[in-house]
Order: C-alpha cells, then sequence, then structure tokens
C-alpha cells in the first residue's frame, strides 16, 4: 500500500521532487564514469603489437616481490605483494639455448628494444607514436617485411617504418639523424618496411645486429625472446613447456624469467600502458570516494530540505494517525523512486563521461592510449546500488524527527521553524567538527603525497560535513553579526535579516554546498602549487650552476656534457629514476661526482657528497628518517631496472623536495635506466651562454639556459602534470556547483506563496528580488568564510607536513575568481527562479489550495 501512495505522491509533487533527482542522477553519472576509469586499471586490455606474430614471449619480471610470514596462535600466514619497476628489466642473451631445447620450439628470436627517435623535420615525427630502435633480426615478431630497399647490414644503415617514411618524406638513400642511447648520428636509409598488422602506437627503426647491441647498450642482455612453435604445436601447450623448462630460472641480477601468451603480451611490450594500470586504479578510486562522500553529503542536504518543504504535509498525515513507521516507509519508497529513475539515467549517461575521462588523460600524457577504455555492465549496475541506497538512506536520515515527534508537535513547527537544533544532530555535527580537527592534525605529519592526498580531501568533506550539521547555529551567529548593519540599509535588508534568523534551516541547507564549493575547489587549486612551488624554490637555492642545460627530445647525450668540460669548469649530468627499498618507491637520480659541490648544494647535514661513488648514495631527511639511516648505514634497495643493490649512505640533505629522495653516482643511474640520457646538465663556467650553445652546436635541440629559464620550464611542466589532477577533481567540483544550483533552486521555488504575502502586504516586487538578493549575498559570505577557513586550515597542515613550514601556496586573483564563481551561480540560481515565482498574480497564489 505504502508503495501505491508513494508512486502517487511522486506523481503529484514531480516539481518537489525534481531537485532530488537531479542531485541522484549527476552522482550516478559520476560513479559511473569513476568506476569505468577503476574498471580500466584492474580489466583494461592493452592489446599487442610488436609481437603479433609470436605466440610465446618470454620477458625479465617487472615486479619486485616480498614475501612475509607471520606466526600467530599456533597459524602460519605467507602473504606475497609485488609492486612494478620503473625501467624494463633485462634478460641474458644465453637463455636462448635453453628455450631451443623446449619440445615444439621451431625458432627462439633475441629482442632488442631501446630508445631510438628520429631527428626529422618538423611535424614528420608523430608525438602519439614514440618511436623505438630494434636489430632487424627480430622484424619477424611482428612480422615487417620489406616493401622496397634492402636490411640494413653496415652499422650506418637504417630500415624505418612505412608511416614515417610517408610523413617524413623519406625514400632508400635518403640521410635520417637518429638520437638514441648515445650521441645522434645519422645513417643511411637502406629499405622501409611495412608491418603485417596494424602498428597505431609506435614508431619502429631497424638496425643492424651489431649497431643495435651497441645502442642497447646492455652486452649479453636482450629485451625478450620471441618463441616461435613448430608446426603442428599449440600455443598454450608451448607456453607450459617452456615455463616448465624455465621454472626458477633467474637472470644474473636475480630477475625470474616470465612466459606471456595471448593477451598477456601487451604488458611485456608496452610497460607504461602496465604502469598506468596502477595509477588508474588509484585514480578512480580516489575520484570515486571522494565522489560518493561529496554525493552523500549533497544528498542528504536535498532530501533534508525536501522533507522540510513538506513539513507540514507530513505533520497532517501524523495528526491522521499514520504510525512512525509508515512515514518512513513512504518517504523510503519515495526515496526509492526518484532513486531508481535518477540512478538508471544517471548511469547510462556516465558511461559516455567516462569514455570522454579517459580520451582526456590519454591526451594529457596520464594514461597511454595502448591501455583500452574496458566497459562492463559492472560500473552502471554498482552506481545506481550506491544511488539506491544513498536515496534511501538520506530519506531515512531527513525523516528522523518528523518520524520521531508528536503529532501536535509537527503541525506546530510546520508553521514555525524550531530555535534550536536537536541535540542529536548538535552532538554528531561537533563529533565530525573534532573528527575533522583530528584529520588536520594527522595530515600536518604525513610528508609523503600518497599518504597526505586522500586525507587532504577526506578532511574538507569531514568539515563540511559539520557545516551542514551546525548550519542553523551558523547561520543564526552570522544574522547576529550582520542584523545591524542589514537593518540600516532598508526594507529588503530588513526582510532578508527577519528571514534568515526565522528559517535559518532552510538557510543552513544553502550554506553547506556553498561551503563544499568553496573549500574544496580552493584546495584543488592549491595543494598542487602548494608542493610544486615548495620543491622549485628548494631546487632554485640548491642549483649553483651558472648554466643549465636542456635538451627538447628525450636528453642531453653524455657526448655534449664531454665537450662542455674543460680544465676550469665543472659539468654536472644528471639523470633521473625511480627504485624501490623494499616495495616503497623513491624519487632518486644520479648525478656526476666530480665538483659536485660546485653546481649543486641540497643542503647537507650530515656526511659528505665528496664520498659519493658508484658504493655509495646520499638520502634525503625525509629517507632517512623512513627508513632509519644515517652516513655509513647500508641501504638495500631495488635499481630501475630491478637490479638489487647495497650502497652505503655518505650524507643526509635536506632538501629532498627539490632534489628527490636518493642520489647516486651518474654512471650507476645510468647504466639501469631506459633513457641514459642527462635530464639536465648543470654547467658551473666563466663561459658565456653563446660560447657554450656553439661548443654544443652539433646537437639538435639542445639549449643552453639560465637557472631562472630553467626554473620557468619546469614550472610550466608542473602547471601540465597538475592538470591531471585539476580533471580528475573537477568533475567532483561541477558536481558541487550544480549541487549548489539545484538547491538554491528548490529554497526559491517553495516560497511562491511566501512572495504573494509578502506582495499582498505591500512590498513592490523589486523589494523582493532584493531580499532575496541580501539572502543570498548573506548565505554567500557567510558560507566563503567557513569555506576559505576549512581549505586554510587543510591546506597549511598539508604545506606543514610535506614543506616543513607553513605556507600555502594560494594565488589571490584565483582565490577571488573562485569565491565570484560562487556568488554568481548564487545569485543567478536565486534570481531566475525568483522571477519565475513573482509572475504569478499574488491574488492567485494566495487563494490557491495548499
Amino acid at each position: 500500500m505504502m508503495l501505491r501512495y508513494a508512486l502517487r505522491t511522486v506523481r503529484a509533487r514531480k516539481g518537489g521532487f525534481l531537485g532530488a533527482f537531479f542531485a541522484l542522477m549527476c552522482a550516478a553519472a559520476l560513479i559511473t564514469a569513476c568506476g569505468t576509469l577503476l574498471e580500466t586499471g584492474l580489466r583494461g586490455t592493452i592489446a599487442t603489437e610488436r609481437y603479433a606474430a609470436t605466440p610465446v614471449v618470454v620477458s625479465a619480471d617487472q615486479n619486485v616481490h616480498q614475501t612475509t610470514v607471520k606466526h600467530k596462535k599456533g597459524k602460519t600466514k605467507v602473504k606475497h605483494k609485488a609492486k612494478p619497476i620503473a625501467e624494463r628489466a633485462w634478460l641474458p642473451d644465453d637463455l636462448a639455448t635453453e628455450l631451443r631445447k623446449v619440445p615444439g620450439v621451431r625458432e627462439v628470436v633475441p629482442e632488442l628494444t631501446f630508445l631510438a627517435e628520429p631527428l626529422a623535420p618538423g611535424g614528420a615525427v608523430d608525438k602519439d607514436r614514440p618511436a623505438y630502435g630494434h636489430a632487424w633480426d627480430s622484424a619477424a615478431l611482428t612480422p615487417y617485411t620489406l616493401t622496397t630497399g634492402t636490411v640494413p647490414k653496415a652499422d650506418g644503415d637504417l630500415v624505418i617504418d612505412r608511416r614515417l617514411a610517408e610523413r617524413a618524406h623519406l625514400e632508400p638513400g635518403d640521410r635520417l639523424t637518429v638520437q638514441s642511447t648515445q650521441s645522434p648520428r645519422t645513417y643511411r636509409v637502406t629499405g622501409i618496411a611495412a608491418p603485417a598488422h596494424e602498428v597505431r602506437h609506435q614508431t619502429a627503426l631497424f638496425f643492424s645486429t651489431a649497431e643495435a647491441r651497441r645502442l642497447a647498450a646492455h652486452p649479453g642482455q636482450v629485451t625478450a625472446f620471441g618463441v616461435l612453435p613448430a608446426k603442428g604445436t599449440d600455443a598454450a601447450v608451448l607456453k607450459r613447456s617452456v615455463s616448465t623448462a624455465l621454472h626458477g630460472t633467474k637472470a644474473p641480477h636475480g630477475t625470474s624469467a616470465q612466459v606471456s601468451a595471448g593477451d598477456g603480451r601487451g604488458p611485456v611490450e608496452f610497460l607504461d600502458a602496465a604502469a598506468a594500470r596502477t595509477k588508474l586504479v588509484s585514480m578512480g578510486g580516489a575520484m570515486g570516494g571522494t565522489s560518493l562522500l561529496v554525493a552523500v553529503l549533497v544528498v542528504v542536504g536535498t532530501f533534508a530540505l525536501s522533507v522540510q518543504q513538506r513539513h507540514r504535509e507530513l505533520a497532517l498525515l501524523r495528526a491522521i494517525a499514520a504510525t512512525p513507521g509508515q512515514i518512513r516507509a513512504l518517504l523510503g519508497r519515495e526515496a526509492l523512486i526518484v532513486g531508481a529513475a535518477a540512478g538508471t539515467t544517471g548511469a547510462l549517461a556516465g558511461l559516455p563521461l567516462g569514455s570522454w575521462l579517459h580520451r582526456r588523460f590519454v591526451a594529457m600524457g596520464a594514461v597511454p592510449a595502448t591501455l583500452q577504455h574496458t566497459v562492463s555492465v559492472f560500473p552502471p549496475f554498482a552506481a545506481l546500488a550506491a544511488t539506491l541506497l544513498g536515496a534511501w538512506a538520506a530519506a531515512r536520515i531527513s525523516s528522523r524527527r518528523i518520524a520521531r515527534i508528536r503529532p501536535a508537535e509537527a503541525l506546530a513547527e510546520a508553521r514555525a521553524e524550531r530555535t534550536r537544533p536537536a541535540w542529536g544532530r548538535i552532538l554528531a555535527g561537533v563529533a565530525l567538527l573534532a573528527g575533522g580537527a583530528v584529520l588536520v592534525a594527522v595530515l600536518s605529519v604525513l610528508r609523503t603525497e600518497p599518504a597526505s592526498t586522500p586525507v587532504t580531501f577526506l578532511a574538507v568533506v569531514v568539515l563540511a560535513s559539520s557545516v551542514a550539521l551546525l548550519g542553523p547555529l551558523l547561520v543564526r551567529a552570522a544574522v547576529a553579526v550582520l542584523g545591524g548593519p542589514l537593518a540600516l540599509t532598508g526594507p529588503s535588508s530588513r526582510l532578508a535579516r527577519a528571514n534568515l534568523r526565522g528559517h535559518a534551516a532552510r538557510m543552513a541547507s544553502v550554506v553547506t554546498p556553498l561551503t563544499l564549493l568553496i573549500g574544496m575547489t580552493c584546495t584543488v587549486l592549491f595543494v598542487q602549487p602548494t608542493l610544486g612551488n615548495a620543491a622549485r624554490a628548494q631546487a632554485r637555492e640548491g642549483i649553483r650552476a651558472d648554466w643549465v642545460v636542456a635538451a627538447q627530445g628525450p636528453g642531453v647525450p653524455a657526448e655534449a656534457a664531454r665537450r662542455l668540460r674543460t680544465q676550469h669548469d665543472t659539468v654536472t649530468e644528471v639523470v633521473r629514476t625511480t627504485v624501490r627499498v623494499g616495495l616503497d618507491k623513491y624519487a632518486a637520480q644520479g648525478v656526476t661526482p666530480g665538483g659536485l659541490t660546485r653546481t649543486w648544494d641540497p643542503d647537507v647535514t650530515a656526511g659528505s657528497l665528496k664520498k659519493l661513488t658508484e658504493d655509495t648514495v646520499a638520502v634525503s631527511q625525509l629517507a632517512a628518517d623512513q627508513l632509519h639511516l644515517k652516513p655509513g648505514s647500508p641501504l638495500k634497495l631495488t635499481l630501475g631496472d630491478g637490479t638489487p643493490a647495497t650502497p652505503t649512505v655518505v650524507a643526509v640533505y635536506a632538501k629532498g623536495l627539490g632534489f628527490g629522495d636518493l642520489t647516486f653516482a651518474h654512471d650507476l643511474i645510468a647504466r639501469h635506466v631506459d633513457n641514459p640520457l642527462a635530464a639536465s646538465v648543470l654547467v658551473s663556467t666563466a663561459r658565456t651562454q653563446t660560447q657554450l650553445a656553439t661548443t654544443l652546436r652539433e646537437f639538435p635541440g639542445i639549449r643552453v639556459l639560465a637557472p631562472a629559464a630553467a626554473d620557468s620550464i619546469q614550472a610550466a611542466r608542473q602547471q601540465a602534470n597538475a592538470e591531471v589532477n585539476y580533471l580528475a577533481m573537477g568533475l567532483v567540483l561541477a558536481f558541487t556547483a550544480i549541487a549548489v544550483v539545484n538547491t538554491l533552486a528548490m529554497s526559491v521555488s517553495e516560497r511562491v506563496r511566501e512572495f504573494a504575502l509578502l506582495r499582498l502586504a505591500g512590498a513592490t516586487r523589486r523589494q523582493v528580488l532584493g531580499m532575496l538578493r541580501t539572502e543570498a549575498l548573506s548565505v554567500l559570505l557567510l558560507a566563503t568564510a567557513l569555506g576559505s577557513g576549512i581549505a586554510l586550515a587543510v591546506l597549511t597542515a598539508f604545506s606543514v607536513g610535506m614543506t616543513g613550514e607553513a605556507a600555502p601556496a594560494v594565488t589571490p586573483l584565483v582565490y577571488v575568481a573562485v569565491v565570484a564563481l560562487a556568488g554568481l551561480l548564487a545569485l543567478v540560481a536565486t534570481a531566475l527562479p525568483g522571477r519565475v515565482a513573482l509572475r504569478v498574480s499574488p491574488v492567485t497564489v494566495a487563494t490557491a489550495k495548499e
């Protein structure tokens, strides 16, 4: 029976439920979109291209493993964890001998994959197709076949793929300069090859076997082996046979060999896509979790306002003997009806939204195009379930008081708002405020970005939730402060003051989304600059070099740095990577030890950089504290390509944000990264910029910059990286902005009778609109103060934890723009419904049935 009543109510009060429907629909769309990103990270396909004609691929394990054994209450628990390494792991080339002995193997093809960027005229190289070098012997893995010309035989010969030849207008006999792991070299194009299968995400350059081995710079090692089956041998059977034969086989540095077939070949080929899975899971989970928290807060507020507007109707139901259980059942079923319709619509809208998000992440470079977007029924159904649960829970929370109090009290409260919120609401608000304060305190001691980021946004949501519960008290406090000035500014302001004082709960429902919008937007916009500015400040203070050499391409070759070195000048090459200590990831760099203190000063607090060699390491103060290190301590770690190492700590430095957590000798890191070219070269010299540029004129794309100019480039890169986070959280902010408009529109549209009575009492249309504007501005002022206070507290705690200083990077112009945008939304969402409500004759409204 209650379901029938609920259907009739929804049908009769479509306008009243429209706000709740819109809020739930947006929440479902957002959850679905985040869910598709999460699913893509978990199950997204990485299709192979390079190994399309190779049923089985043998490669090195790309993970660091850790096994822990715990004995508790007579039981033994074994946990195994694995984390990906940053660079490509390599296999010994003599493993081919064992592979050829496996039954069913027709041929074993060694594969070399290395950096090889063609320096063709502008626009000839497709930036969406990274270029890799290979030996021509491995062309059969795709396969590539010559369409014209001959295979590369000499060290200066080169075969290019057909797409590059067409874009760069190259033919056999032409010359092409290639920047690989060594100095740039000009090769003679001897042939053009075409793949038998479509290759959309990479450009292939084929060298002679000897030249490929030189450029790969891993003597005695290969990237992978392609295992081709004998006639009649099934690929699955061959994979099992190869796996059995290689069981327990390890590379010289301890990396296990792994066997891949089918869809498992793609992650071997595209390491960036495999690593992006983890990033996308983290990003989708963070977005989805934050979206869900914001959605719950917004939806509960929307339903609370809806129930408040129906207070008289529900009070009459209580007066004619409706039980508390029947009221709860009625509101719950209404919520489920609205939630089902909104959830279905929003889930369907979330699918294209998720696809658009994935495309934007690919365009920004945050996710490689090789990780294909995956869509299934799980995200929409999860969003629908979350919407139904959220709607039902919001209705139950909002109906607690109207269903619990006596009918006479309900009728009395339907005419006049309570002067004080319920004690339970106040206590819950204080508890959330205390919880938010605890989160802010915790945030001030978190010193890593992965740990602090989720706490940052959680703190904003928890503090905004406390504002939602304490809102009526906060509105009355604001009226007490603003009452005097409002009383002196005309009849519209006096009417607004009376409304703010007499309907604090209604105004509080508007304050909450505005507070959340301002607080969350300021946090999103300023949290990355806070960290980035501190890191750049440390780098500026620590770089003593006169000039910085940078490259527009993959990096600065070692030969360029060698030519800059003279007897009186110091040249420091910097190459970057990521290493793991246990399973924890640390940013690392390799620097040239000779004369290091002339170009580079990370503020050493213990030990000395003069002892930096291939067997030692310098660590940041953060890493030293986390790992309990000091000069003389051994540090067991795994380098970027999976090679284990145990260097000795020789120095501890303070500027870890600007220079990374671990610093090694350049030559050690250069041997264990995919790109050994220097990210930058620091030069301490008396020579001028022009003289240095003349020395490097043979190296294309190399620039000599002043440290200030290099810092500006770094700032631009940080901004580009921050745009990914802005997009990720932008949808949450957009949802919050929609909630602001939705709540304000609901609040104003239900006041038609009030406006009519004011008009009949002598108020002009202009005065009523002025009253609405004053109310909106008063609410905006309160929300700005609360939202800004929340953001300032959270950002200050974040800054203290991450940088050691209470110095959040707040751009005044951006802050003013945020408040102005919130104000514009508030005024528009108030004025438009107000004007519509005032179009109807006041007599008609006043005499209409309520």
